[in-house]
């Protein structure tokens, strides 16, 4: 018996206006925490290990 993989994919078309509505419905429906993780995890993916955050041109402030 010999085994095969069917390909599935999803193809979204980046420059689609009803995408970015998506994306902002999305994100809007996630807790401020739930945003910051991601950010986070993005940062993480980003920077070679070792690699500190330069944060001169941040600022500071509590989340309520």
């Amino acid at each position: 018996m010999q085994r095969r993989i069917a390909m599935v994919a999803k193809q979204i078309h980046l420059k689609d206006p009803h995408q970015e509505e998506a994306d902002l419905a999305y994100w809007l429906s996630k807790t401020p925490q739930e945003r910051l993780q991601a950010v986070t995890i993005l940062i993480r993916q980003n920077m070679i290990e070792g690699q500190r955050m330069d944060r001169t041109a941040s600022s500071k402030r509590t989340m309520r």
